[in-house]
């Protein structure tokens, strides 16, 4: 890695003081396995985490109002099908030119920028549905704006941690964040379940454009976070090329996105929950099964957080990578093999903390092992990868599962991962030996 671009002397690579030395006694007794809260104590990222906790919970606010009111307007799933799709698009290409951009511009401004972009877009969603525009066509479009700026900020915000805490470090900040994003994605949705009979859709948006105002008023506040390189300059197709060509160079960041796409599509069953809740598990009431087969993973994930103090100040990045792949995918066969809802439950969740512990070392690779003028693309594919790698993985186990039965693809599924997991390591050996 550059050493050049962080430290452990508790000076961030722009200068800014981080809070202090990161060397700091290893702690003892229970604090060793509870999260790592070291990079709290640096003013900019505590801001920064901070607006992530407040928005994390408003997203889902969105994620949940958005096809609700797209179903409650058609009354078909497939329309609701057609939105996620044109959302996605406008993220994929966004995310990618917003990795360029991150690297050109300072990323304090970017943030501000498309942070004010996506809660103005939350206010349009909220005046669309109290004003009873009843158009499908406005929530598609509006969705895909929302989901532009989503693209644009989200290799930004991710590339900046590097800038804001020390090398040492960047596995707990990324534990941290994550944990937060999962606990969202438990929270927000049963949150929101509970206010749609109280308040309303309508409401819903509000509630996160509210939310979005505390990032904003939390970026304006952070230092600002301009290009080592030295001057701006413009973004194009050269640069967004340029970052592929990075990653071919550079085989541990190639490996750490193979790894991920493994994991999610060969081994993500979420498309397959549905019909195991209705035949499989079904004697539990379906509509608690799928509820509960949704939120095994995410609870898992939220667990794997607080307690990643065991794993944060490991060095060995690389196996802690391959190690948590494979034991994602041999939960998930675990899970596919399980006739009984309470031990299928358990496997998710044990598949939601390898994947918390992968999240945190591929995070950390990334971040440490690109230079400071490649993390926003680096960043931008990573979020291609996050977002694409699971609605891939949707059809490829549909299908299987109409052809093998649903149980019989997730355990195959999850088996394929360990193999090829395995494989990648032993005859790849770069991943493996990373460490920092």
């Amino acid at each position: 890695m550059d050493t050049s671009e962080s430290s452990s002397t508790g000076t961030g690579a722009d200068g800014t003081d981080t809070g202090g030395p990161s060397g700091v006694p290893p702690r003892r007794g229970w604090r060793r396995w509870a999260m790592d809260t070291r990079p709290l104590r640096i003013p900019a990222y505590r801001r920064l985490w901070s607006s992530t906790v407040v928005t994390a919970v408003g997203s889902q606010l969105t994620a949940v109002a958005v096809p609700k009111q797209i179903y409650d307007l058609t009354r078909s799933s497939a329309w609701v099908g057609y939105a996620s799709l044109a959302g996605l698009v406008p993220m994929v290409v966004f995310a990618l030119w917003g990795g360029a951009v991150a690297d050109t511009v300072d990323r304090r401004k970017l943030l501000l920028v498309t942070n004010c972009g996506i809660a103005v877009t939350s206010l349009l969603f909220w005046a669309q549905a109290v004003t009873g525009a009843d158009s499908v066509g406005v929530l598609v479009v509006l969705l895909a704006v929302q989901q532009a700026f989503f693209g644009l900020n989200a290799p930004a915000r991710n590339a900046s941690i590097a800038r804001l805490v020390p090398a040492d470090q960047l596995a707990a900040a990324g534990a941290l964040g994550s944990t937060v994003m999962q606990t969202g994605l438990v929270a927000g949705p049963l949150l929101a379940g509970a206010l749609i009979p109280v308040v309303g859709v309508p409401d819903l948006y509000l509630i996160d454009a509210l939310a979005l105002c505390a990032t904003v008023w939390a970026v304006v506040r952070l230092p600002s976070l301009p290009p080592l390189g030295g001057a701006a300059r413009r973004a194009g197709v050269r640069d967004v090329a340029a970052g592929f060509r990075y990653i071919s160079r550079h085989t541990v960041l190639l490996l750490s996105f193979l790894a991920d796409i493994v994991a999610m599509v060969f081994g993500m069953p979420r498309a397959l929950f549905p019909e195991l809740a209705a035949q499989t598990y079904s004697a539990w009431g379906e509509g608690l099964a799928l509820g509960v087969l949704f939120a095994g993973i995410p609870v898992g994930a939220v667990l794997g957080g607080l307690f990643s103090g065991v794993f944060s100040r490991v060095r060995r990045h690389g196996w802690m990578v391959v190690g948590s792949v494979v034991a994602w995918g041999a939960a998930v066969a675990g899970f596919g093999l399980s006739g009984d809802l309470r031990v299928a439950v358990a496997f998710l969740a044990a598949a939601g903390i390898a994947d918390m512990v992968s999240m945190v070392f591929r995070g950390a690779i990334l971040l440490s092992a690109a230079t400071d003028e490649m993390r926003g693309r680096m960043q931008g594919v990573f979020t291609v990868v996050v977002a694409g790698g699971p609605r891939l993985a949707d059809a490829l186990h549909g299908t299987a599962g109409a052809a093998f039965g649903p149980r019989a693809a997730v355990a195959g599924g999850g088996a394929l991962v360990v193999v090829v997991m395995l494989a990648l390591a032993l005859t790849v050996p770069a991943l493996r030996r990373y460490r920092i």
